[in-house]
């Protein structure tokens, strides 16, 4: 299994946007085929709604690809 931390900035972000902007999938259109048919987990349960909106502490697995979610941080020179 390859775990993966994405971080993201801002909060929800739809599921199919991960896979997309990770590689996992080579467009949104092929990132949405696979969650319809039921490749993708969030959090152990197949999920289906590629809008499904994704926070920080979930768990997305895509066969071997595992991916946990995390906020990005600010680094103190940016607030």
């Amino acid at each position: 299994m390859k775990k993966t931390i994405v971080n993201i900035n801002r909060v929800p972000v739809e599921l199919y946007k991960i896979l997309k902007f990770e590689n996992i999938a080579a467009s949104g259109g092929e990132a949405k085929f696979m969650i319809n048919d039921g490749f993708v987990k969030v959090n152990g349960s197949i999920e289906t709604r590629k809008r499904k909106k994704i926070y920080p502490g979930d768990i997305i697995k895509i066969q071997d690809i595992i991916l946990e979610i995390q906020l990005k941080k600010e680094s103190p020179a940016t607030q």
